[in-house]
């Protein structure tokens, strides 16, 4: 029966880190390579930019306003840049965009859109997980700067090949896991180098998705419906396997199927909660433990594992080795509303309900969702406290889309460029390899194997459905 209430390295070696990685991002992304036709605008020019996705949530309607950069995110007074061209497989979602932009182009086939527009500059990617690695790599491919939201990808090695195929392109790069920007996850790193909390060996995650947004844990109804006149099925199923449009559960005529985001939780499609999440709430830690990649990985627990769904809830722990003077550390992931239990020292009556909690040898640090207000533990500590020094470049209006827009014309590179965001993407995608093999995986990052697990391999690296494919960088 379908659920239906849906409802401690020093200052130094840490600047020196973070510097390293831009330094290696703006280096990158500033190969011009003659045969791509890579190229960036001075500042006083306008971008061309096409957009892949342009409704069925929040998210995609947001990240259009935001590469035009108008003045009003929510609305279209005072776009700075130049929306070139619109793609959705809907057609209403695709249309009432349009009467925003009513010069731009309209495609509902990213790959026709990425082959007659040539002169655009840049794509945003605002569309379901399976497709983001094929459209990311035919833009980059024919010289396209590229924001992709997040999860870079749907898939470990995936994400491999657009971090590997971006430096051959040397196009600009960014992953849309906007707290990446913020001040926040800068002040938790340099609390972090500072050694305020000393050492740190344990780290808990923790998400309320999917239970209050979306169902997980079902088998695929035993039925079709009529496609909308208004949808292409085909386009949006893309690389994925055939199969049929269904509308809405059986027992459940409220709660959709697939759509406009429940596609999230099936494993053709998206990436469960940790695709939705981990991208936000793993990265202070990730960022700020230089955690690299893990050794093992392991399902702890979970409800009913279904082949196609991932579950209501689970709980993923990750290992990671010592790295220069940091301590070995293990990450604990639950998702589905499930916390770690509520610490000793802290003053608040419970966790919130999306968040990560930083557990050192001195002290804890406790997030939100998006690596804002990380608070000392017991709270009382704040009083007084004084945050370091910055040492971490910060992002002008913590907006990734500026961040971005600015290295298209000429500025550093962005923070979540494919070479930051694609090795942040595999550590996450892991989790789903161990959840849906149900057991404990060991990782060897430089083959993308998991040895001893050969059924990993699948998982790991997708097939795709004909005529479209991801080819190796």
């Amino acid at each position: 029966m379908v659920r239906t209430d849906v409802a401690t390295l020093r200052v130094n070696r840490r600047r020196f880190i973070y510097s390293t990685a831009l330094a290696a991002g703006a280096l990158v992304t500033r190969l011009t390579p003659a045969d791509a036709g890579v190229k960036l605008k001075s500042a006083n020019e306008k971008l061309d930019i096409g957009m892949i996705g342009t409704g069925g949530g929040w998210r995609a309607e947001a990240d259009v306003h935001e590469l035009a950069a108008c003045t009003d995110p929510r609305g279209f007074n005072g776009a700075q840049e130049n929306i070139v061209a619109l793609c959705d497989v809907d057609a209403n979602y695709l249309n009432a965009m349009a009467r925003n932009f009513p010069k731009a182009r309209l495609y509902k086939d990213y790959r026709e859109m990425i082959e007659k527009e040539k002169s655009m500059d840049a794509v945003g990617i605002v569309i379901p997980d399976h497709q983001h690695a094929p459209a990311t790599m035919l833009a980059m491919a024919a010289g396209k700067h590229v924001y992709c939201e997040k999860p870079l990808t749907h898939a470990v090695w995936e994400a491999r090949q657009v971090r590997l195929a971006a430096r051959k392109y040397g196009v600009v790069t960014q992953m849309g896991n906007q707290g990446h920007s913020g001040e926040g996850n800068r002040r938790l790193c340099e609390m972090v180098a500072s050694g305020v909390i000393g050492p740190v060996r344990q780290v808990y995650c923790w998400t309320d998705r999917p239970v209050k947004w979306w169902p997980q844990g079902q088998a695929r109804p035993d039925k079709s419906d009529p496609v909308p006149s208004t949808l292409d099925w085909d386009l949006w199923l893309g690389p994925a396997a055939n199969r049929p449009f269904v509308a809405a559960w059986p027992e459940a005529a409220n709660v959709p199927v697939y759509m406009p985001h429940v596609w999230r939780g099936w494993w053709d499609f998206g990436c469960g909660a940790i695709g939705d999440m981990a991208c936000h709430i793993m990265d202070g830690p990730y960022w700020a433990l230089n955690l690299g990649a893990p050794k093992t990985v392991e399902l702890v627990k979970s409800t009913k594992l279904m082949p196609e769904m991932a579950p209501w809830a689970s709980v993923i722990r990750f290992e990671f080795p010592a790295r220069g003077e940091m301590p070995p550390c293990t990450l604990t992931w639950s998702d589905g509303g499930q916390k770690p239990p509520r610490p000793a020292d802290m003053e608040a009556p419970q966790l919130e309900d999306n968040g990560a909690l930083l557990v050192g040898d001195k002290g804890m640090i406790v997030t939100d969702t998006y690596g804002d207000k990380p608070t000392l533990l017991p709270e009382s500590r704040m009083a007084g406290y004084q945050f370091p020094a910055q040492t971490i470049p910060r992002v002008p209006g913590n907006s990734p889309h500026q961040d971005f827009i600015r290295a298209c014309k000429g500025g550093p590179a962005p923070c979540s460029n494919f070479e930051i965001s694609g090795p942040f993407a595999e550590m996450a995608l892991l989790g789903n390899v161990a959840l849906r093999l149900g057991k404990k995986i060991e990782w060897d990052p430089v083959n993308l194997k998991c040895p001893g697990t050969p059924e990993a391999d699948a998982i790991l690296r997708p097939s795709y459905r004909e005529g479209w494919k991801v080819e190796a960088a």
